[in-house]
């Protein structure tokens, strides 16, 4: 009977062994939300993009024209798909195939309103959601609600004016009728990007949205009240995001003498709950290495993580060079495919420092031609930026 009882306690614990070990495993092998942000500008069926894109082709027009402009200039990128129209369902499909086939699945759409109504919405509206596909791809917005200068333009922004075309700012009537449409026409999609079942929503530029609002009481009213609205619409909760950069951070608003960090303080006194970054150039110097830049992208992760309370989630920037809309520019240096993979790991191994949350990562950018962060295909990488997302997050991960 003895010999029955230890047989059978060797056996459990043999199980319960093989159960850990094959828990383990599984706790190794996650899925990643590899997210790149979407610039909607390179369409053609946009009216109100040809007031600065008199050709009718978006963006692609500051692309295309780069050498005619400014001939031998040392910036001369060609996309490999062509100056292709992405508010056409048919080239959104062919993206969405390439995306998923390499590790994306997630595109954060640059989203835009001014004067009154939405901009740049057709790439979501008539490429990305018609596109037959989109059952593979998942999508959330982040409300680029920042002036518009003529920076667009450039006819005009070799003059270096910063004329303001359109202010970003909002006030609570016009916010209440974006949140409301955006409830509506988006967080109810089945594949808008949801953590934890809440809709994530992100914010670009803080001190224009609590202007608009008339001030951080107004603010914070406002934001709650668009969280009563998404609960009232059936989710849990909003995720609420910000776009990690100085100007969201620093608020003369609070008495920095009652808290040992008031850009903390700040941001939980809104109610955001998580943060990314947009781009390398919001907080460090561009104009070098790209290694040199990842050592203190690192260190900002790790500055993050221990002095702010709200959930970050790591940001990988491709490259930066925005020659083609201002000639001169600060250039990233040596930003070459198997760089950027090494920097994707990177993020992916600051994910994993913390298991509990949702692993995603976030990278500039699918599109960002004329800043020159973009994973599409070029005539100087080929596929490269592609094949590096595909190495790190499906090839390793197998």
């Amino acid at each position: 009977m003895r010999n029955r009882i230890i047989l059978f306690a060797l056996t459990v614990l043999t199980l319960c062994g093989i159960a850990n070990s094959a828990q383990a495993q599984s706790q190794t092998k996650r899925k990643y939300d590899v997210a790149a942000f979407l610039y909607p500008a390179y369409a053609s069926d946009d009216v109100r993009l040809r007031p600065f894109w008199p050709m009718g082709i978006g963006e692609w027009e500051t692309v295309m024209t780069m050498q005619q402009r400014n001939p031998g200039h040392y910036w001369d990128r060609k996309p490999l798909w062509g100056y292709i129209n992405e508010a056409d369902p048919a080239v959104m499909e062919m993206e969405i195939d390439q995306a998923t086939k390499h590790g994306v699945n997630v595109f954060i759409f640059d989203w835009y309103w001014y004067d009154g109504r939405p901009f740049m919405e057709t790439t979501l509206n008539n490429g990305f959601l018609k596109a037959k596909n989109v059952e593979k791809m998942q999508f959330y917005l982040m409300w680029a609600n920042h002036d518009v200068l003529n920076l667009w333009d450039t006819r005009l922004a070799k003059y270096n004016e910063n004329n303001v075309i359109w202010q970003g700012k909002v006030d609570r009537e016009e916010f209440e009728k974006i949140c409301l449409r955006n409830i509506e026409m988006y967080f109810k999609h089945p594949q808008y990007y949801k953590i934890d079942g809440k809709p994530v929503f992100m914010v670009y530029d803080l001190p224009n949205l609590i202007n608009g609002l008339g001030g951080l009481e107004q603010t914070i009213d406002a934001l709650k009240w668009f969280r009563k609205e998404v609960r009232k619409a059936g989710f849990p909760d909003l995720e609420l995001q910000f776009a990690m950069w100085a100007i969201n951070l620093n608020y003369s608003g609070l008495d920095a003498s009652k808290s040992e960090n008031p850009q903390d303080d700040f941001i939980r006194t809104l109610g955001f709950n998580s943060s990314t970054h947009y781009q390398f150039v919001h907080f460090t110097d561009v104009n070098r290495d790209y290694k040199q830049i990842m050592d203190d992208v690192e260190k900002e992760w790790n500055r993050i993580e221990k002095e702010y309370s709200f959930t970050y989630y790591p940001h990988v920037s491709i490259g930066w060079d925005n020659s083609p809309r201002t000639v001169h520019s600060a250039v990233m240096k040596n930003n070459t495919p198997e760089a950027f993979a090494e920097a994707l790991r990177k993020a992916k191994a600051h994910a994993d420092k913390y298991p509990e949350r949702t692993p995603l990562i976030t990278i500039n950018s699918w599109n960002e031609w004329t800043e020159t962060s973009y994973l599409q295909p070029c005539n100087i990488y080929g596929y490269g930026y592609l094949e590096a997302v595909k190495k790190v997050f499906i090839d390793e991960e197998n």
